[in-house]
């Protein structure tokens, strides 16, 4: 007996169906039950079409992180009758996880309630793993842009970037903010001396040893460019940035590097200016820098190897 037009097209359009990559299904609304599922899904997850029977089988096979988000939607966008897409870990027979994109058509009856769900599951694992390289990328180069590429502490940019959010907050709790500004000194000599390799290797081995010289979390170093480095002491009175002042000149002595051509020291030394201020209207952060920039310069008029503070 000969098959009719509707059962050829109909043997047709599912042969066509389930050739593809994509996995058709459909769900009866009333039921919750699945009507239809390719057999591509047991390829793709190990589960085989029999065991897809409700909608409880597909909301228990999502990922737990994400079920109840995804579930809430499409419930919530089918109610609409609205089509919709939704992405989720979907979890495989062996317990590993599938990246699946469920694109959804609502079906509805002629006063517009949902009479039945039709979609395709697309895989898209190797989408999202590009996706997360590109993240990854993103934030890597984000992190090169405010990262010094010799020292690989913080750079000018960050530096400018914190300053300003602490100057506002501190603007805006009237905290006091503090400031400092250090310099090796006579960076230049050494260059002359021992190369510009071994002063290279000196910026990283200085950066390095002061990048702990901050006790708090929010304390903040920075290259701010040459041979001059910056902390930030968001929260901190003049008496207590004095002292940590005192501890970098420590900790850089401790380091005992040697520096032949200083006219103060057979080792290397540092000069720094210290400053606190609780920020008002009319100062900005600019200024400030500028002003404890000036106090590190007149400890090195004044000889090197110290501290110059001065609050304002």
């Amino acid at each position: 007996m000969n098959n009719s037009p509707d059962e050829n097209d109909s043997t047709i359009y599912k042969t066509l169906l389930e050739s593809t990559k994509a996995i058709p299904w459909k769900i009866d609304w009333a039921s919750k039950q699945f009507a239809y599922i390719g057999p591509q899904i047991e390829q793709l997850l190990g589960w085989s079409q029999e065991s897809w029977k409700s909608v409880e089988d597909w909301a228990t096979r999502i990922h737990e992180d994400e079920r109840e988000r995804i579930v809430n939607f499409c419930v919530e966008r089918s109610l609409q009758g609205e089509d919709h897409e939704a992405d989720y870990r979907a979890l495989t027979k062996d317990g590993n996880y599938v990246w699946i994109r469920d694109v959804v058509h609502v079906v509805r009856t002629p006063t517009g309630e949902p009479e039945a769900l039709i979609g395709f599951m697309f895989d898209i694992s190797e989408r999202k793993k590009t996706e997360q390289k590109l993240l990854e990328l993103q934030k890597q180069l984000e992190e090169y842009s405010y990262k010094d590429g010799l020292t690989e502490v913080a750079n000018r940019r960050m530096f400018d970037t914190v300053l300003e959010r602490e100057w506002h907050e501190a603007k805006r709790n009237q905290h006091p903010l503090s400031l400092i500004m250090i310099d090796i000194d006579f960076f230049k000599q050494y260059n002359d001396l021992y190369g510009h390799l071994q002063g290279d290797e000196v910026l990283k081995r200085v950066a390095h040893t002061l990048n702990n010289a901050g006790l708090r979390a929010k304390d903040f170093f920075a290259r701010f460019g040459g041979e001059e480095f910056a902390l930030i002491l968001p929260e901190t009175s003049e008496a207590s940035a004095i002292k940590i002042a005192e501890r970098c000149r420590n900790l850089i002595f401790k380091e005992q590097i040697p520096h032949a051509a200083s006219k103060i020291s057979q080792i290397l030394t540092i000069s720094l200016g210290v400053s606190s201020t609780v920020p008002v209207s009319n100062h900005e952060p600019k200024a400030f820098v500028e002003f404890v920039d000036s106090l590190l310069y007149q400890a090195k008029n004044a000889g090197r190897n110290s501290i110059k503070q001065s609050s304002k």
